[in-house]
């Protein structure tokens, strides 16, 4: 066979294998449907559709489309594997901290659904990010000291009103200075938290495989939880027997412990003669142990018993 068209035949086929697996979920079939939807509220084609928090399909578009009542978002969907009847509600939600969304659909009415589910069955949520984002901009915008010095003169003019009135209106003016020197503090924890949403945002894969690797964790400790609970139950009768045990031997441990305690106290004050003893012993022991070296036979020598002669007498045996 002609290697180059074997190659070129293979890497055509690999590259068709590699793009059906990036379109593994568009060609898992399925049936489409339309929501209407006041606003988008950040989803996005690619987000999830669940039912009953079981995914079953996902966005495949967003768009601006226009009816009778004006303006609204069109969502497209597809799911798979699950009946909607013909009052199905949609709701936009949240599915981690950081802001990413997922379609949430509630079947609901006899026979299937056939149309665009309508805007009375359908809602957004409340995005606690783009309000807290708003706040910050609407409060960067404030001119604090103009604020403070409008308070004062408003409390100024009431001046002559009565006490509560005064007293709540210079509460309000003390506010307003307070808030107009702690201006450059307000702005750099705005602009700082700005920052940390900003770095969450970024690491958004980050966390949610933290969150999944703690759920994995959880569910093996579920796993476990028979093991552990045996294991638990085991400590308990073992600690039972122990103590059973010693209640049991009470009367025979008591006095083999007080003479035990006995002897220790001996070993105790005689500590000073025995170690000295084991001080005393080393020399002979290694004389010893130099003189038996031979195996049976003792090696000794006599010295000075011959004039310039030292013999050497070797004694024993087996």
């Amino acid at each position: 066979m002609n290697a180059t068209r074997v190659g070129i035949i293979g890497t055509i086929i690999g590259a068709l294998l590699l793009a059906g697996a990036f379109q593994l979920d568009n060609l898992g079939g399925g049936t489409s449907y339309t929501a209407a939807f006041r606003d988008a509220s950040g989803l996005a084609a690619g987000n999830e559709v669940r039912v009953s928090g079981v995914k079953v399909g996902k966005v495949t578009g967003v768009s601006l489309a226009r009816g009778s009542g004006g303006p609204y978002v069109r969502v497209s969907f597809r799911v798979s594997s699950v009946e909607l009847g013909s009052q199905t509600g949609a709701t936009i939600r949240i599915k981690t901290v950081l802001g990413q969304k997922y379609l949430a659909l509630t079947p609901a009415g006899s026979g299937s659904l056939s149309g665009e589910i309508l805007l009375t069955r359908t809602s957004s949520p409340f995005d606690v990010m783009e309000a807290v984002q708003g706040l910050a901009g609407t409060l960067d915008q404030i001119d604090t000291t103009q604020l403070a010095q409008a308070f004062s003169v408003l409390s100024q003019t009431f001046e002559d009103t009565p006490a509560a009135v005064k007293s709540s209106l210079d509460g309000l003016s003390r506010l307003s200075q307070t808030v107009a020197s702690r201006d450059a503090e307000l702005r750099s924890l705005l602009s700082r938290a700005h920052t940390v949403t900003s770095v969450l945002a970024q690491r958004d894969e980050e966390f949610r495989k933290l969150l999944n690797d703690a759920n994995l964790l959880l569910a093996e400790v579920q796993k476990r939880r028979d093991a552990i609970h045996a294991l638990l139950t085991a400590t308990s009768e073992l600690s039972a027997q122990l103590s059973g045990l010693v209640a049991d031997n009470r009367d025979a441990l008591k006095p083999a412990l007080q003479k035990l305690r006995s002897v220790v106290a001996v070993l105790q004050r005689n500590r000073a003669n025995l170690e000295a003893t084991l001080v005393n012993l080393a020399p002979f022991v290694t004389a010893f142990a130099n003189v038996t070296g031979n195996g049976r036979w003792f090696d000794s020598y006599v010295d000075g018993l011959v004039q310039g002669l030292t013999p050497t007498v070797r004694t024993g045996g087996a």
